[in-house]
């Protein structure tokens, strides 16, 4: 049986192969852009903000995750300054789509200061680990005051985008690659 716990240090190789092989990025071609995935997508979370990071966790093992920022301004700035410059040396292309991947948050910064990803590896999925996770997150954040949470997610998981709207989460913005959602806590 799963449940949700809190992140701990010794769950991040889980956590990265999660990132890395969870529906939707069954796709990912070489070791390049894994490198791109993790430094743009997971480690600012797990190394900066891991009190605001959950797991599924199976008999030990983070299966799935919600890692979040609490609030954009201090996510953006290590992004930019640390996480993206990781990047660099993978090619001006992935450098400046790192660098870019903040850009519809900042739009929305002001009534979701904070934002998530979530992903559970396929065997995972469909058991009601999602909402729990959200809900334990959501929890975790009102306590602490935050007023909003958002994400973006692929236009083209069909999955995803329904769970999004099933959950309550309203649309913020749609462009043809992503959609923002956002909600209030």
């Amino acid at each position: 049986m799963v449940t949700i716990r809190k992140y701990e240090e010794r769950d991040s190789e889980n956590v990265k192969f999660a990132c890395l092989n969870a529906e939707g990025y069954d796709s990912i071609p070489d070791e390049e852009t894994a490198e791109l995935v993790l430094h743009t997508f997971c480690e600012y979370y797990i190394e900066r903000e891991p009190e605001n990071c959950f797991v599924v966790d199976d008999d030990g093992r983070a299966v799935g995750f919600i890692i979040s920022a609490e609030s954009f301004e201090p996510y953006k700035k290590a992004l930019h300054e640390e996480y993206c410059e990781m990047v660099k040396p993978l090619g001006e292309e992935r450098y400046n789509w790192s660098r870019a991947s903040t850009e519809i948050h900042e739009k929305f910064k002001e009534e979701y200061p904070a934002h998530f990803h979530i992903n559970i590896l396929p065997e995972y999925q469909r058991v009601g680990a999602g909402g729990k996770l959200i809900n334990a997150l959501f929890e975790h954040y009102r306590n602490k005051g935050v007023k909003g949470i958002m994400l973006c997610c692929s236009a083209a998981n069909e999955v995803g985008l329904g769970f999004y709207k099933k959950y309550g989460f309203k649309v913020l913005e749609e462009t043809k690659d992503d959609v923002a959602f956002g909600m209030k806590l």
